[in-house]
């Protein structure tokens, strides 16, 4: 589950997340080395070759999405050459991140400064806030009385790449979901085929799982598949028209694939008798499940919607 999310997080940002065009980034190599304009090399991130001609770093992206900068904080910044400098010069940089994300509204308490850190630095970390190498010593208490977690070299980069990806999920979310209006989705109330399914408030504190924006898009999902169901699937020979249903989740209530499929036939009708229609509207084996996948999967194909996506 976890690397389906880091493969989706990191086509997006590849595609989306940069201000000239796309960008590979590979999760976390690309973005502990993106931090800043000095180069490290290390063993695991050889493999990675980053597109220097388009001069593309981890705060660049930040600014593109967001608008504006972090104070004190450039796009590109130099670092001491000092090796315990720099690290504390990142860690700080990591700790403002952090906190600018966490202003504007992303949940990230159990994210820690030192795990965006790379292997070598957060080694570095550890052996001065622990004391253990002589000469580069220092207090605990500098941490504020917070607990120091030292892990070991293979937890480490399980916990960085799972830091690095819910940073970026947490930035989709206050970066790119406020751009979702309400004002593009009708007031269920007022349409009839929406009248015996239950509302979705959109009022910022009525869930505490997801924020209004997301909310807002459930609606839109709501809307689209009852006002599209009995069109979409009135010939359908696999099952016949869909039941009604109340979309609360993006997981399990898009799983058999007809929700999705009933949203882009609201856009583009003549993917309808070539590609909808084949689907099962109550399917029940993993066959059948994989069976719409693959028919929404060429679907996007068809109307050259490329996103890298795999069944």
């Amino acid at each position: 589950f976890f690397q389906k999310t880091l493969n989706a997080v990191q086509s997006w940002f590849t595609l989306f997340g940069w201000p000239k065009g796309q960008n590979p980034i590979s999760i976390p190599y690309s973005l502990r080395s993106d931090v800043c304009i000095v180069q490290l090399t290390v063993a695991q991130e050889k493999n990675f070759k980053r597109r220097v001609d388009k001069d593309k770093g981890f705060y660049e992206m930040l600014v593109h999405l967001n608008g504006q900068s972090i104070s004190g904080i450039a796009a590109s910044q130099s670092l001491s050459t000092d090796p315990v400098e720099r690290m504390l010069q990142l860690h700080w940089q990591h700790t403002e991140l952090l906190s600018f994300l966490k202003r504007k509204g992303a949940y990230l308490p159990h994210i820690m400064p030192e795990f965006l850190l790379s292997p070598e630095d957060y080694e570095l970390w550890s052996e001065v806030n622990t004391g253990v190498r002589r000469g580069t010593m220092r207090s605990p208490g500098k941490l504020s009385g917070r607990r120091i977690f030292v892990l070991e070299s293979q937890t480490f980069e399980t916990m960085s790449k799972r830091a690095w990806t819910d940073v970026l999920l947490q930035m989709y979310k206050v970066f790119v979901l406020p751009r979702v209006s309400s004002r593009i989705v009708p007031d269920p109330s007022s349409l009839e085929c929406l009248q015996n399914i239950p509302g979705i408030k959109s009022e910022p504190l009525c869930s505490n799982i997801y924020s209004r924006y997301e909310r807002t898009i459930l609606i839109w999902l709501n809307k689209n598949y009852e006002k599209n169901r009995k069109i979409v699937w009135k010939d359908n020979e696999r099952g016949g028209i869909p039941p009604m249903r109340w979309i609360v989740n993006f997981d399990q209530d898009l799983l058999d694939g007809l929700v999705l499929a009933a949203q882009m036939a609201g856009y583009c009708p003549y993917l309808i008798p070539t590609h909808f229609v084949k689907m099962y509207t109550n399917p029940i084996t993993h066959e059948q499940f994989m069976h719409n996948a693959l028919i929404l999967v060429k679907a996007l194909h068809t109307i050259n919607m490329d996103l890298d996506i795999k069944v």
